[in-house]
């Protein structure tokens, strides 16, 4: 028999609470993210405790060469980041925030996916210290590139 400790329920409710907060639909939880990282990545395995922190179930797959990869799902040189994933037709490059995900589900703009560029400190998974860089998560596609979150 599992025993809950007092711990375990306030992990879950603070799981809870913030898949509520961060607007994921049931849609996006029930879609499995797909994460490609290599295997020596800690921040990319920081991202994927950011992403099931949030509700979404991930799986992932670990590549020595991701570059063929971005390639063949439109992620170009400037876009790039440490990891790549896929969920309901679109792709997530690098450290996104989970709510921005979920949105990018609920809204289902015409674009290739998302990306934040390079790894910026304060982005899920590139915690340091309390410290945050600016960055933007770009929404991108063959001919589209804009903002869709400042941070």
């Amino acid at each position: 028999m599992t025993r809950i400790t007092r711990r375990s329920f306030v992990l879950a409710s603070f799981a809870a609470t913030a898949l509520v907060a961060s607007g994921l639909s049931a849609h996006a939880a029930s879609e499995t993210l797909e994460v490609y990282k290599t295997p020596w990545c800690g921040c990319c395995t920081a991202w994927v405790d950011h992403m099931q922190g949030a509700g979404f179930a991930v799986r992932v797959t670990e590549m020595e060469d991701l570059e063929p990869f971005k390639a063949r799902h439109g992620v170009t040189a400037d876009l790039a980041s440490c990891h790549t994933a896929l969920i309901g037709g679109y792709v997530i490059e690098g450290h996104v925030p989970a709510a921005d995900v979920a949105r990018l589900l609920k809204e289902r703009p015409e674009a290739t996916g998302l990306a934040v560029p390079g790894m910026p400190v304060g982005s899920p998974g590139m915690e340091i210290n309390g410290e945050a860089d600016p960055y933007e998560v770009v929404l991108f596609g063959p001919v589209t590139r804009e903002t869709f979150a400042p941070y």
